[in-house]
Parts: C-alpha cells; sequence; structure tokens
C-alpha cells in the first residue's frame, strides 16, 4: 500500500475545536468487521457490545503542561517553546521544539514568566526546528518541575485555532491518567466517563493497563509514498505482569480484548511473544503499523477518527481492512461526524 490510497478530502468544519458537552456523549460508529455492517450510536453505548470476561485495554500516561512561551534575550522576541522529553533530570537538559526556529541558536539565552526566574540556555541543535535547552533555575528539582506546569500549557493540537481554555487542562486528558510523560493525548480514551467505567466494571468487564507515552511523532506526517520506508519517532512503553495476566487471560478464554487507542494498540503489538501472547515490556518502541499486517492480541478497538495520510489512519486500515475504512469514512463525512483529538469515536469489532 502507498502513502496516496490514505488521501481524502476532509471539510475543514469537521475538525472538532471542542469536546463533547459531556464526555460519553459524543456519537460514535460501530464497525462489524465481519459483515461491514455500519451502526450509528453513542459512545455510552458501547457498553452494548462487551460482555463478562471481556477487556479494555487502556494507556493511562498522562499529558503534561508542554507548551511555554518565553522571551529571547535582548530582543524580547516571543518564543514558543514544546517540551518532548527529560533527558537528564540532574543537569535539566530537555530535548524541545522552539517557533520561530531561525531565530533559536546555540547560546542565545530564553527567560520565562513574568519574573523571569527560569531561564533556559540553548546547548545543541536537534533538527530543524528542535533543540536541547538547559535549564537554569535556582532551586530543588521538585521545585523546578512544579515552575515548569505552573508555566506550561495544556499542549492542545496546532489546528485547534482557539486560545487554550480552563477547561481544556481536564478534557485534554483521560480520567485515568496516571503517569505523566505524554506531550499529546491518547484521545479515544477520553470519552470514557465515571459513570460509564462503573458501569463496565459492573457488567464484568475487565481493565488491563498499560503505559505508551504519546510523543509529537505520532502526529508527524508521512513524507514518502512507500509506507515501509517511514520512520516513526520512538515512544516509551511500560506494560506490567498484572496487565499481561488480564490480557493472557482473556485470550485464553477467547473472549474480547478491545484496545482503547491506537497508543494501546501500538502498545501491544510492540510487547507480543512467539507464542502470540502478550510480554511484559519496559524499554522504547517504533512500532509502525500499516497494511497489510496480522494483529496478535486485540480484536476490537476503539479510537477516533483521523486525518488524511496519517499513520493512525494506516492502522485503522490495517485493522478493519481499507475498503471498509474508506467506505466508514465517507459516511463518517456525510454523518458529520467530527475528527481528530477532540472528535468523535469509532468501535470497530
Amino acid at each position: 500500500m502507498k502513502l496516496s490510497h490514505f488521501s481524502f478530502e476532509l471539510p475543514d468544519e469537521l475538525l472538532a475545536e471542542h469536546p463533547s458537552e459531556n464526555r460519553d456523549e459524543s456519537k460514535l460508529m460501530v464497525i462489524h468487521r465481519e459483515t461491514g455492517k455500519i451502526e450509528h450510536r453513542m459512545f455510552k453505548d458501547m457498553i452494548d457490545y462487551f460482555d463478562e470476561g471481556d477487556v479494555m485495554v487502556l494507556n493511562n500516561t498522562k499529558v503534561f503542561p508542554a507548551r511555554l512561551y518565553g522571551n529571547k534575550e535582548k530582543t524580547g522576541a516571543r518564543i514558543e517553546v514544546f517540551l518532548l522529553r527529560e533527558l537528564n533530570e540532574e543537569q535539566r537538559l530537555w530535548d524541545v521544539l522552539v517557533d520561530p526556529a531561525r531565530k533559536i541558536r546555540i547560546g542565545n539565552k530564553l527567560y520565562f514568566g513574568d519574573d523571569e526566574t527560569l531561564v533556559a540556555e540553548v546547548i545543541d541543535n536537534t533538527t530543524s526546528r528542535g533543540r536541547t535547552l538547559r535549564f537554569l533555575y535556582d532551586g530543588a528539582y521538585l521545585d523546578f518541575r512544579r515552575k515548569l506546569k505552573e508555566l506550561g500549557e495544556t499542549p492542545l493540537p496546532k489546528y485547534i485555532k482557539r486560545e487554550v481554555e480552563p477547561e481544556d487542562a481536564d478534557r485534554y486528558q483521560t480520567i485515568y491518567a496516571k503517569h505523566e510523560g505524554a506531550v499529546a493525548a491518547p484521545t479515544a480514551g477520553m470519552h470514557f466517563s465515571k459513570h460509564l467505567l462503573k458501569r463496565l466494571e459492573i457488567k464484568g468487564i475487565d481493565f488491563a493497563e498499560l503505559t505508551l507515552h504519546v510523543g509529537l511523532g505520532t502526529f508527524n506526517p508521512v513524507e514518502v509514498e512507500d509506507l515501509s520506508k517511514h520512520k516513526m519517532d520512538s515512544e516509551e512503553l511500560f506494560i506490567d505482569e498484572k496487565a499481561t495476566e488480564i490480557v493472557n487471560n482473556a485470550k485464553l478464554n477467547k473472549k474480547r480484548i478491545c484496545a482503547v487507542g491506537t497508543t494501546a494498540m501500538r502498545g501491544l503489538e510492540s510487547a507480543v511473544s512467539s507464542n502470540q501472547t502478550l510480554n511484559t515490556y519496559e524499554g522504547w518502541t517504533n512500532k509502525f503499523i500499516f497494511p497489510p499486517y496480522e494483529f496478535s492480541i486485540a480484536n476490537a478497538m476503539i479510537t477516533n477518527f483521523h486525518l488524511p495520510k496519517s499513520t493512525l489512519l494506516m492502522m485503522i486500515s490495517a485493522f478493519m481492512g481499507h475498503d471498509l475504512m474508506k467506505k466508514s469514512y465517507k459516511e463518517a463525512i456525510l454523518e458529520q461526524y467530527k475528527f481528530y483529538s477532540y472528535g468523535d469515536a469509532m468501535l470497530i469489532i
């Protein structure tokens, strides 16, 4: 399959600028892979498709306020700094993206906050927009992290043109987020409310949690026609013994195992043993799933509606079949489903 197979016209008005009023009341398209049947429901109706002993695999990563605004020394130019990952805790070194990048060179200093108590020095160039910063802060490490959080802003995707609002801190996050480290939310999970999770629990659905710290690489455009030549950015992944036991037990008993989101699916597929069971995992993954691909663990999936030519769309195509994906996306546009991070959801069974 080639990049051009994943191109389609997406009207701008279908890009969701805001989340639905209630988490579990976004629209839900249900796709039956075997029959090709498509249903239109509400997200909280997803409970109807699962039974006792089925498993939901959740990505419990937590988004941190990764977008900062600083001023360049001397000129005072406003610079956006997007924190990607911490490289060294002791030296307070971070991998970041800067914008506008052309103004930022090695040796430049950036000042943050009204009191300018947080300063960063540019010590390396990594990519055209990437830099390594050393933060200078007069205080203990925990105080420094608190300061970053205080000055940082919820890292909404760039396609959302509005200003960040107070509710975004809560809504651009799953309610089961635990381990901080993501710069983008695992958005399929944002549709779950506390009430819905409780109802699933009462029905006997099990939950297995993994942690995959979503990086911006998820959204990197694919720029090669030959998909096998695209390289995914690495993201940190943790799967513990408790999760593997829950998943492998469900697999043994031929239960439904549902990956909540493309990140949960990538996590599962990154830790498959030679006998097609789930292994524990601690490390990095740059797994890129595109058709044709044989999935080993999950046999159901919840996901949002993705952008043309994205790696996320390619995974969906591999999971549900390319023709069915094209048919369902055509219908989604016709039925005015909302796309992307704050958009509506799809259940593929």
